[in-house]
């Protein structure tokens, strides 16, 4: 009876480890690529914005030094 039980215990093992695992790379692929353009370009509009605040106040304050020696 030992026989068999090893026997059926060997087999489960073999049956259950026989499948591969499923992958999804290529729509993980797709994804992370889309996720990755789209960062770019809010970085890009937030960069933009920012450096026109800043040459937008650069020149305020210029203006305002140049008010103040005058």
């Amino acid at each position: 009876m030992k026989k068999v039980f090893t026997f059926l215990a060997i087999a489960a093992v073999m049956v259950a480890c026989n499948n591969a695992a499923e992958t999804t790379t290529a729509a993980t692929d797709s994804v992370v690529a889309n996720v990755d353009s789209t960062v770019t370009a809010v970085g890009d509009s937030a960069k933009n914005a920012i450096d026109s605040t800043v040459a937008a106040a650069k020149d305020s304050v210029h203006a305002k030094v140049d008010s103040l020696k005058k």
